[in-house]
């Protein structure tokens, strides 16, 4: 992880790939505000959320094997993450006509957050530099119903992470507030 935080040099800055980190955020933090336009250019402001859970989850780009496989799995189990009154939130940096697209191809009933100019994903050290090119991580944060960060997945597998978010939430749910620990 070194050759990703911000001013470090390294094989990884040598190649012109740039990890574009915020502070490190840390469970117990309060989240990054944000307000963000949907697939139908709705605007949704993290606040809106107050008293739920929020599961906001940065992908890289719509429409492609990892980012489908994990949005189709979290429709899939939508009715159990409902169940614990979570609202999923997806981010990448593709704009709302394309979150349109993805979302009407794969029927998804969540919102598809636009991070176009990407200070969203950098306020929650989620956005990666190749060269030219910029993109969401693939990084999920859990956001308690009092707009602090609960828990963080910095290393996410796209086929299991929903079922992983389930399990985790329920114990979230029940666990003391200083019990809340980072998953990397």
């Amino acid at each position: 992880m070194p050759l990703l935080k911000r001013g470090g040099a390294g094989l990884l800055a040598l190649l012109g790939l740039h990890g574009v980190q915020a502070d490190e955020l840390a469970v117990g933090a309060q989240a990054p505000r944000f307000t963000l336009k949907d697939q139908e250019s709705r605007a949704h402001a993290l606040a809106a959320y107050r008293g739920r859970w929020v599961v906001l989850y940065f992908y890289p780009k719509d429409d492609t094997p990892g980012c489908t496989t994990e949005a189709c799995n979290f429709r899939d189990d939508l009715p159990a993450l409902r169940a614990l009154h979570v609202q999923i939130l997806g981010i990448s940096l593709d704009d709302s006509q394309s979150h349109a697209r993805f979302a009407q191809k794969f029927r998804l009933p969540f919102p598809l957050l636009a991070d176009t100019e990407g200070a969203v994903a950098r306020a929650y050290g989620s956005l990666w530099s190749i060269g030219p090119l910029r993109l969401a991580r693939r990084h999920t944060f859990v956001i308690d119903p009092e707009g602090r960060i609960a828990r963080i997945y910095r290393n996410v597998k796209p086929a299991g992470h929903s079922r992983e978010l389930q399990q985790d939430l329920k114990e979230l749910r029940k666990a003391p507030e200083g019990a809340r620990t980072p998953v990397s």
